[in-house]
């Protein structure tokens, strides 16, 4: 089985703990795909929801996954600077159907000058008990929160300053 490689175009697959689907991306470009990290970029890409709603992405996006983290980064390109929306997930997998990864709810929202709000921690509490989220994994989540807040704070990863700039230009290379 191998990775994604560059320019290929892939689905983005979340799921809920309980294992059913709850979001597909149709088509993100891969910018660099290893076993370690893949970074995509997609505009206007059709999402669809769980119910079958469908909506289309409103501005382009640089989305970063890795295997040893449990969060995933939307860096979104808008007129008054990147904005930024952290899910608080699993590592991803990739089986070359899409890149999959387990949504726990938890997510961060970043603004350009790096304030942030965390979101959905109701939504959390609630799926926690619904789905019976086993202890240690509200553990490896809070810590995995705590990394993704101080990575934000220290502006690291996708939140260095032009990371996403960068990406974003090697994205535009793909779009014809």
């Amino acid at each position: 089985m191998g990775f994604p490689r560059e320019g290929d175009k892939i689905q983005i697959h979340s799921y809920k703990h309980n294992g059913y689907i709850h979001r597909v991306w149709e088509e993100s470009t891969v910018l660099k795909g290893s076993q370690h990290c893949i970074i995509g970029g997609n505009d206007r890409t059709i999402v669809t929801e769980s119910d079958g709603r469908t909506w289309v992405t409103r501005e382009p996006a640089i989305c970063y996954f890795h295997v040893r983290h449990w969060f995933n980064i939307i860096g979104m390109l808008r007129e008054d600077g990147v904005y930024y929306y952290c899910n608080i997930s699993s590592p991803f997998v990739w089986d070359d159907e899409a890149l999959k990864y387990i949504d726990y709810d938890l997510d961060v929202k970043v603004y350009p000058d790096m304030t942030f709000t965390i979101l959905d921690e109701d939504e959390y509490e609630l799926h926690s008990k619904m789905m019976n989220y086993p202890e240690v994994i509200d553990l490896i989540l809070r810590k995995n929160l705590d990394t993704l807040l101080q990575w934000i704070r220290q502006k690291k990863g996708p939140f260095a300053p032009e990371f996403i700039d960068e990406w974003y230009e090697r994205y535009l290379t793909y779009v014809k």
